[in-house]
């Protein structure tokens, strides 16, 4: 094999340590000498580009400041109770750039990208598209157009077309039709001429071949389009009418780890201005050159991709705090000379002088970022010696055979990552493994000591029964786990006091998984299984237990579409193909990229 060191295995890819807080995870770079200049990945930042910070060194955090600015808002506020979400956002997208718009869950980041794109009022405030400026946007929902035709979706993107054709087709097709509705037709007709209206479909089909869809596909309904390359559609229709900006809210939900690969490569040849939220911190890294983190109501623009922003902010706040640090010490010394000398008639004019200075200095408060991290530590008891698991010519089949005569023998310590396009079969392997799959043929041994824990990728039949959350984490407790031990692992998984005494039917998705998380955590085992564990998780979580992974000095097998998550962990790769075909390889993901020819 390629590269391979003696012993046939890999480490997986490791990054140069910074000297930050713990729960922060970004690589460190040199400190750059002249502004601008061109970060990570392509298009980073143009020459032209007035987008400057306030002080170079660190990039702290400022209002974007560009002098080609094509979408821009003034005061933008949204309020749906008593208290508003965020307020009196001004900023200015500028022209070209990849926005990032990142925040904690529930911070508003969906509905500030509802309001760019008109889809939502704001309670106060406006915002401002440039003359001739196109906005298009790419919809969340895969699944909301499965009796179109495929062609037509795409042309849905021009939307002002789109509305000429459908209203000019329906006077023509209603019998009733007046002198005044023809009229009225030559008009939409004209329109749809200025539109490019009669060579749209052909301009429709090229795109659609472009990103790759078989022109079988092009005159079907959607639901002909397998689930992984709906997105594809979606994205062509956001590109049809040559948007000068482009708004993507989550892109990569849903998607595999190829087809996510796909799509940063497909926006990076792209010029338009882009708006993106993501909790896919390698697709931001690749695609983005800015970050716009919205916390505390706010919204402040840094410059660079998500590690820069990383890295830029905490040395902000290191920076900030030094320079309160120093203002105070100056106002103690300050106040100390006026309370000793301001009754000596000598030095009265001194002390007063001093007393003005008093005022003049200014400690900025700032806040610490609204984001928690959850603590997640997976421990175990027993260590595993010689082989994990055995897999002895198993085959699954379905419609369709998902794997045939596999074998798979995996050593302790390992960390497996199960990847392929979505219906491949990554889970059902994952479960053949577990046990909790009937196989066709074939066997799954595990270690006589094994300690197995599972998370599933849907996590709903996690939770059968209406329990409170303490109630639901207390099953698992572990002879000499007493309650205070319980209640301290929640409380570690962000879960208060008063969330203890909720329902577990009320959970969202990603606190779900954390519980999962907690349930793990208590069953103290030398083997974790983890079908899709990034999914519905913010960063922090993501962050926080990527790094409880690594720290993991037991075997993990598991699937994910998060890159980043999956190269910083993996050591060992097994891709599943929809021909039934698995590929064992030995190495990180970036080598399994290199293996093949791509990166």
């Amino acid at each position: 094999m390629r590269g391979m060191p003696p012993n046939g295995t890999r480490k997986p890819r490791t990054r140069r340590p910074i000297d930050l807080a713990p729960f922060l995870r970004f690589r460190s770079r040199p400190e750059k000498s002249a502004w601008p200049v061109r970060f990570r990945g392509p298009k980073r930042m143009r020459r032209s580009d007035s987008s400057t910070p306030a002080k170079i060194p660190g990039f702290p955090s400022i209002y974007l400041l560009t002098g080609s600015a094509v979408l821009s808002t003034a005061n933008i506020t949204m309020q749906f109770g008593p208290k508003p979400l965020f307020e009196n956002i001004s900023v200015k997208f500028g022209e070209g750039n990849r926005y990032g718009l990142i925040g904690a869950n529930g911070c508003g980041k969906s509905t500030f990208m509802k309001i760019l794109g008109g889809d939502l009022e704001p309670s106060a405030g406006n915002v401002a598209l440039e003359p001739n400026v196109r906005l298009g946007k790419l919809r969340q929902d895969q699944f909301a157009y499965e009796d179109v035709r495929v062609l037509d979706v795409v042309m849905m993107g021009h939307t002002e077309m789109w509305a000429a054709m459908t209203e000019r087709d329906a006077i023509y097709a209603n019998p009733e039709a007046t002198d005044d509705d023809y009229m009225h037709a030559a008009e939409l007709e004209a329109k749809f001429a200025e539109y490019g209206g009669y060579d749209a479909e052909a301009r429709a089909g090229a795109l659609l071949l472009g990103i790759g869809i078989e022109e079988k596909f092009h005159s079907g309904p959607m639901r002909d389009v397998a689930p992984g390359w709906k997105l594809r559609v979606l994205l062509a229709q956001a590109l049809f009418s040559n948007p000068d900006v482009l708004l993507l809210d989550e892109p990569t939900n849903n998607l595999d780890i190829n087809s996510i690969r796909w799509l940063e490569d497909t926006l990076n040849n792209y010029d338009s201005t882009m708006i993106i939220i993501s909790h896919d911190r390698h697709f931001l890294n690749s695609v983005c050159t800015h970050m716009a983190d919205m916390d505390y109501g706010t919204l402040k623009v840094w410059p660079g991709n998500y590690d820069d922003y990383m890295l830029a902010s905490a040395q902000a706040r290191e920076r900030q705090a030094a320079a309160n640090a120093r203002a105070k010490e100056r106002v103690a010394e300050l106040q100390d000379f006026v309370r000793r000398f301001s009754a000596n008639k000598s030095k009265a004019r001194q002390a007063t002088s001093r007393a003005k200075q008093i005022d003049k200095i200014k400690i900025e408060e700032f806040k610490p970022s609204s984001r928690q991290n959850p603590f997640i530590r997976f421990e175990f008891e027993k260590k595993l010696h010689n082989i994990a698991v055995v897999a002895d010519s198993i085959t699954k089949k379905y419609e369709r055979t998902i794997f045939e005569n596999f074998n798979l023998s995996v050593q302790p310590g390992e960390r497996i990552a199960i990847i392929g396009e979505n219906g491949a079969g990554k889970t059902t392997l994952l479960r053949a493994l577990f046990g909790n799959l009937t196989l066709d043929h074939g066997t799954v041994k595990w270690a006589e000591n094994a300690n197995v824990g599972y998370m599933p990728q849907d996590t709903y039949e996690e939770f059968p029964n209406d329990v409170t959350l303490m109630d639901w984490i207390d099953q698992y407790r572990k002879d000499g786990d007493d309650e205070t031990m319980v209640r301290g692992t929640l409380g570690r998984l962000l879960f208060s006091a008063d969330d203890i005494k909720k329902s577990v039917k009320v959970l969202s998705g990603g606190e779900k998984g954390r519980m999962i998380w907690g349930k793990l955590m208590l069953g103290r085992h030398n083997v974790l299984l983890m079908d899709e564990p990034t999914n519905h998780m913010d960063m922090e979580s993501i962050e926080s237990l990527q790094i409880a992974l690594e720290k993991f000095e037991g075997t993990l097998i598991f699937v994910s579409h998060d890159r980043e998550f999956v190269s910083g962990l993996a050591n060992r790769i097994i891709e599943v193909t929809t021909e039934g075909k698995l590929v064992d390889f030995g190495g990180n993901y970036e080598d399994f990229l290199a293996s093949k020819g791509l990166q």
